[in-house]
């Protein structure tokens, strides 16, 4: 699904124009991006969480060429989903 047609399911099932869903969709990732910029996590509630995390630094080899290399740490962000997604998806439903 693309973001168009996510914006066009949105806004038929909540009754709101396509216009308007794109507008709240824009702010709802906004405020997400603000809360992982000051190390906040995200809950949604009958979801997941959505947070950063920081991947220390360790040493990398290439298989090619056997040269070690030094990766250096960083932030990532990571989805854990909600217990319920879980069971779904492990089911196959």
């Amino acid at each position: 699904m693309n973001n168009k047609e996510f914006i066009a399911e949105l806004a038929e099932r909540t009754g709101y124009a396509p216009k308007d869903v794109q507008k709240l969709a824009g702010n709802l990732i906004n405020a997400m991006a603000d809360a992982f910029q000051e190390d906040n996590a995200v809950l949604v509630p009958n979801f997941g969480v959505f947070e950063t995390k920081k991947k220390m630094e360790r040493v990398m080899v290439n298989p090619s060429t056997g040269q070690r290399m030094l990766v250096p740490p960083k932030l990532v962000l990571t989805f854990k989903p909600n217990q319920t997604w879980k069971d779904k998806l492990k089911g196959g439903k």
